[in-house]
């Protein structure tokens, strides 16, 4: 539940950034991708890779059976850096920026679930895996999805962390909030529109991603300036803003590639946060035939931040 108390310190934060007439991550640049990689325990090394057609950037790490991470908006591959060192114990870990997504190319099309997921299995091929395991959070979560339903061969199992595949529920979805609806999706119709986000945001997206953690972080302080910066500047260009409205305008062709989908039928372990649990619940029922839901307590929607030691024990018990 969003508390008043968040709600005005990212009031604050953002007006003393609107006062001043910039953004944190102008006054101080994000590290680079290889310096956020090389700075987690367990040797990460910050790679890119030619794949279905796009230029895909990733993070790996770690020994043992191959385990892909895919992230979800406003973020990158860095929202998994609380939970990579423990996976890599057990797990060869690729974290992967999504087609236009970080560091990873910004074509001007292919933001399908379905091309995306092509993408994900020919790195994994590239990188040397047939068969991997893969958990997607957001976004990554719906390309984790469309990976298991088109290239079932390629994935061994799958988890899905508060977000499953897009599917005709989303046309339900209203413009406006019932009086006393205390969760409202206001950016998956902001994200839909063409050109102007590009234009409102380029340079000034801190106070997007301030005011998004502040509605959806328990605790606020789960995710810290360092990687608040990160996030702002990976979606600070008119490309990267594009890229990701992107994977929100597919949304229409993501619903009607689920009409042709069987229900999954490889073991998948879906994470909720309580505020998606009943959404969830309903879902990927309707969805996956051999599915365990669990509710991560104490969190919003961004689990690996937040709650990251319930995530990797869940993770590390279904994975193996």
């Amino acid at each position: 539940m969003v508390t008043r108390r968040a709600l005005l310190a990212t009031g604050a934060a953002t007006a003393a950034l609107a006062a001043t007439g910039g953004q944190a991550s102008a006054a101080s640049p994000a590290p680079t991708d290889r310096a956020l990689a090389e700075s987690l325990p367990g040797d990460f090394r910050s790679g890119y890779a030619e794949a279905n057609g796009t230029r895909l950037h990733y993070v790996s790490g770690g020994e043992g059976s191959p385990l892909v991470l895919l992230p979800g908006w406003p973020q990158t591959w860095w929202q998994f850096r609380k939970i990579m060192p423990a996976l890599g114990e057990r797990h060869r870990v690729i974290a992967v920026d999504l087609r236009g997504m970080g560091g990873s190319a910004k074509p001007a099309a292919g933001y399908d679930k379905k091309t995306m997921a092509t993408d994900i299995v020919d790195l994994a091929r590239t990188l040397g895996y047939d068969r991997v395991d893969v958990a997607g959070h957001d976004i990554g979560a719906m390309v984790a999805f469309s990976m298991a339903a088109n290239h079932p061969g390629s994935v061994g199992k799958l988890s899905l962390l508060d977000v499953t595949h897009p599917d005709e529920g989303l046309y339900q979805l209203t413009l406006l909030p019932r009086p006393g609806q205390s969760f409202y999706l206001w950016w998956f119709a902001f994200n839909q529109v063409t050109g102007l986000p590009e234009q409102l945001l380029t340079g000034r997206s801190r106070p997007l991603i301030d005011w998004l953690y502040g509605y959806m972080l328990h605790n606020p302080g789960a995710v810290d300036e360092s990687a608040r910066t990160v996030y702002a500047q990976a979606y600070s260009t008119p490309d990267a803003i594009r890229g990701g409205n992107g994977w929100y305008q597919a949304f229409g062709q993501d619903i009607i590639d689920s009409k042709t989908y069987s229900k999954l039928t490889l073991p998948s372990l879906v994470l909720a946060s309580a505020t998606n649990h009943d959404y969830l619940a309903d879902t990927v029922s309707r969805q996956c035939a051999n599915y365990r839901l669990v509710t991560i307590d104490n969190t919003g929607h961004y689990l690996t931040e937040e709650q990251p030691e319930a995530v990797v024990a869940e993770l590390t018990a279904f994975f193996g």
